[in-house]
């Protein structure tokens, strides 16, 4: 049995949890937040601490479930411990960047770090990996959406004055993306200096964005997303080849199912840092070697 930690309990904690109850291969040992007091129902005859060190078993892996932004710094934390890490990092433009941070840290204790380990960054990658690899001139386009962005609506929430946020992705074709961020303001804030600050955040500052102040965020919920990569290209010197992948999600839940895959791979793969088109798919799936190949090769 893997055992396993979840670090961070917001959205993407909660359905890592559930995907860890569903594998035969995992033993949840325990859930490290900030305020390891009270807990929600769902983690009654869970041991909840607030640093790994305090729980009764150690972790073989840590699933880091906190925001962006605090995964290369929880990671790093919890390699030196030579404790394994997966992580959802999502920051594109950062991902090579923080590969080569954890790589050393990885091997020098002698533990495994998956990073990007989502759906986009993470799963899509994969796909995209592949169609390139099955004609390698071309064009790939991302189209995610209609629908909520967990990075970006986290992002959003950290900015001063945001009591809370919505980042809606709205595909406008092409890989190019709309941005609409519906905010509800504390008391007293500015809605000016908050709609600057989150057009100049990195997350936003390349798309398209409109911010929109609403009496309620809460009414305009929906945890669906979903993505369709298009490529079109050439396999040796056949012109037009077009290949198309879709998928309408639930997108807490499948970052946290792809997490606990990745965990399990972590735990099989050699000591170091790696992103999700790095490592042998067979390595996140349960069973044995041969009944997988025998049932999906």
């Amino acid at each position: 049995m893997i055992k396993a930690a979840i670090v961070g309990y917001g959205n993407i904690g909660r359905y890592v949890m559930q995907a860890l109850r569903e594998a035969t291969d995992f033993k949840l040992v325990g859930v490290i937040r900030r305020n390891a007091e009270n807990n929600p129902p769902e983690l009654s005859g869970v041991e909840v601490v607030d640093h790994v060190t305090k729980l009764a078993e150690k972790p073989d892996v840590a699933i880091l479930a906190p925001s962006s932004r605090l995964v290369p710094e929880v990671a790093v934390e919890y390699l030196k411990l030579g404790i394994h890490t997966v992580d959802s990092f999502d920051i594109h433009t950062e991902i090579w960047n923080l590969r080569q941070k954890l790589e050393p840290i990885a091997k020098e204790n002698g533990a495994t770090a998956i990073i990007s380990a989502g759906w986009d960054p993470g799963s899509d990658s994969v796909v995209r990996a592949l169609l390139e690899a099955c004609a390698p001139k071309g064009l790939t386009y991302t189209n995610f959406g209609p629908g909520m962005s967990m990075g970006h609506t986290v992002a959003v929430k950290a900015v001063s004055g945001v009591k809370k946020a919505l980042s809606m992705t709205i595909p406008v074709g092409t890989g190019i993306h709309r941005r609409m961020v519906y905010v509800e303001l504390e008391q007293g804030a500015s809605f000016p200096q908050v709609e600057n600050a989150i057009k100049t955040d990195p997350y936003f500052v390349h798309d398209e964005t409109h911010v929109i102040q609403v009496p309620s965020v809460d009414a305009l919920l929906d945890m669906g997303h979903g993505v369709s990569l298009t490529r079109k290209g050439v396999s040796g010197t056949t012109q037009n080849q077009l290949f198309s992948f879709d998928m309408k999600i639930n997108n807490p839940a499948l970052t946290g199912q792809i997490l606990v895959s990745a965990a399990r791979a972590a735990c099989r793969h050699a000591s170091g840092c790696y992103t999700m088109i790095e490592l042998p798919m067979i390595e996140l799936l349960p069973g044995e070697q041969e009944d997988l190949i025998r049932r999906l090769v």
